[in-house]
């Protein structure tokens, strides 16, 4: 919890301002009650009326001051715990976006989100209790033991006797609470978990009459997180009243006793009331104390989580490059005897590519073909270098990638990826992705390139046509499209395309294959399919099997020499049809 102080050092003047306000009510408060000790001794047992309506003022401006100290330390409390939530939410969010696809994978989406939101929400709401209470609670306790120490000293150890008692109260609660919060943190996890693959799956739920199942499922999860947060209310719902008991039984000694004193003239009457005053000071203080400390326990909980996201360190990291010069004559793209597994730390896990080598020159179209889970999507993404090869060597003109910088190696690279992702947002906002500069003409040329310049201009709108999050407003084919375009926007040295037209009719493919070989000169463009007739016509082929290349060449050769090739053809086309592509 406390690294995550760091965050108040740009307010460090409301951090202190706040704290020191509230001592100062403390003190106009400590002295509440040996105004009404002399209301009594003096002015009620004297018949003094003046006295008793100038203490009577005296406590009206006492009351006054405190509430004006109050409301100041508050502001700035609340101040001082705002932008501590803004500097740490700004920081995690920016921490996350460097980790790697493979820290995000393991971590998991739901659980970022949470951490992001109700973690720090929890974290910044224990800041503003601890700049309000923390120095105040204790102040008041300790204020009062002197003050009536002054008083009393035969008084005062009963004070002092029922310190340890809570303070024991106190900690058993903490240790009790902090566990249990942990627990129920990851349980909302699973909760946003639910919620989340719910409503982005709410279709595939219906159309498989699944809902029953989910809301089973759902209400298990929140019955499990009711009983668990039962468990921590009713474990820190035992603060108030065991210190209530402890105080009060004090108080009941303190009377027994300070009557004593009274008849044997030890302390006055107004000196008992005061006592009886600074002890109900402490209850109140305790109360709040016991308040901060359930809030401190939920803090504590959070920090530990949000701590654990601080420490993943992205295993792809591109701090210690600097911009370098490409080879000029190199190959767009090399693949040197290259290994990859999804859990480095785990060597005995299955390999997800073997032995991969190949060379994409400048201006050549590679198209990648192989079954399901053979390592096609995992192969191109170590070329943008979303994950590290274990072995061997990725270059992009003739530079490792691990020697660029992200900006510099991505800035080479247009891609599209597998799922069509829009953002909320205009046509326009989302095809200048790549190219924040793109003109209109740039715009209009990939939107030709992808076949996807009719259905825009036919919007009211046009280029200025509002899309829904994710692109709901459109088909899934017209999705793919604008992704395609957005690939192309500032003319990417290279451009790869993860089956990317799946939702597209063949016809549709088959203009956009022809539009990419006619206006993608000097391009190299890498084609991921499951469609013979999207990579026929490609340069070169690459055929993955089981995370090696089964085979490399074009369409005629491998249909001739390559097994597995020559199975997938044979799967979508009769071999006459397939001798016609060739």
């Amino acid at each position: 919890m406390l690294k995550l102080f760091r965050y108040l050092k740009n307010y460090k003047k409301e951090s202190i301002i706040g704290p020191l306000f509230k001592l100062i009510e403390a003190c106009f408060e400590l002295f509440v009650p040996l105004v009404m000790a002399g209301m009594i001794d003096t002015g009620i047992k004297n018949g003094d009326k003046g006295y008793i309506w100038r203490m009577g003022g005296l406590l009206v401006l006492l009351g006054v001051l405190g509430l004006a100290c109050s409301l100041t330390a508050q502001f700035f409390a609340a101040k001082a715990a705002m932008g501590f939530g803004t500097e740490l939410r700004r920081d995690l969010f920016r921490h996350i976006n460097t980790l790697s696809h493979s820290e995000i994978d393991r971590v998991g989406s739901s659980t970022l989100v949470t951490r992001m939101t109700a973690d720090i929400n929890t974290a910044q709401s224990g800041v503003n209790m601890i700049l309000r209470l923390l120095l105040r609670s204790p102040f008041i306790v300790l204020g009062s033991v002197i003050m009536a120490f002054t008083i009393s000293l035969r008084a005062t150890l009963i004070f002092l006797l029922i310190a340890p008692c809570l303070a024991f109260v106190i900690y058993k609660i903490m240790s009790l609470t902090v566990p249990q919060y942990k627990v129920i943190q990851k349980t909302l996890d699973r909760t946003n978990l639910l919620t989340s693959e719910s409503l982005s799956g709410a279709r595939v739920i219906r159309a498989f009459s699944r809902q029953e199942n989910e809301d089973e499922e759902f209400r298990r999860n929140t019955e499990e997180l009711t009983r668990l947060q039962l468990i921590a209310g009713r474990i820190s719902a035992l603060m108030n009243p065991l210190t209530y008991i402890i105080v009060n039984l004090a108080i009941v000694v303190l009377i027994k006793q300070g009557s004593g004193l009274v008849n044997t003239g030890s302390i006055t009457q107004g000196e008992l009331i005061a006592l009886i005053n600074y002890m109900n000071q402490i209850l109140l203080a305790l109360l709040a104390m016991a308040i901060l400390v359930t809030n401190i326990t939920k803090m504590q909980a959070s920090a530990i989580r949000i701590n654990d996201v601080f420490e993943l360190t992205p295993t792809v990291s591109d701090k210690a490059n600097r911009k370098v010069k490409t080879v000029p004559d190199a190959p767009a793209v090399e693949f040197s005897d290259v290994y990859f597994t999804y859990h480095p730390d785990h060597p005995e896990e299955e390999l997800s590519l073997e032995g991969i080598s190949f060379r994409a020159n400048r201006g050549e179209t590679v198209g990648i073909i192989g079954g399901t889970g053979s390592g096609k999507s995992t192969l191109i993404n170590l070329i943008p270098r979303f994950y590290d090869c274990s072995k061997g060597y990725v270059l992009v003109d003739g530079i490792d990638v691990k020697k660029y910088t992200f900006d510099q190696l991505r800035s080479k690279i247009g891609i599209v990826p597998q799922r069509a992702v829009l953002f909320k947002g205009t046509i326009r906002e989302n095809l200048k992705w790549r190219n924040a500069d793109a003109g209109d003409e740039e715009l209009i040329k990939a939107l030709k390139i992808a076949q996807a310049y009719d259905f825009v201009m036919e919007k009211p709108e046009g280029l200025d046509e509002m899309l829904q999050q994710g692109g709901r407003n459109l088909s899934g084919g017209q999705r793919q499209r604008l992704t395609i375009a957005r690939a192309f926007v500032g003319d990417p040295e290279i451009v790869i395309l993860d089956d990317s037209a799946s939702a597209l009719d063949l016809a549709t493919d088959a203009r956009l294959r022809k539009a990419i070989a006619e206006d993608t000169d000097g391009m190299t463009v890498f084609i991921v399919s499951q469609r013979i007739s999207s990579i026929k016509n490609a340069d070169r082929i690459l055929v993955m099997d089981d995370g090696k290349i089964a085979g490399e060449g074009t369409h005629r050769e491998l249909f001739a020499s390559c097994q597995v090739y020559r199975e997938i053809c044979l799967s979508q086309l009769s071999e006459s049809e397939v001798s016609d592509l060739g």
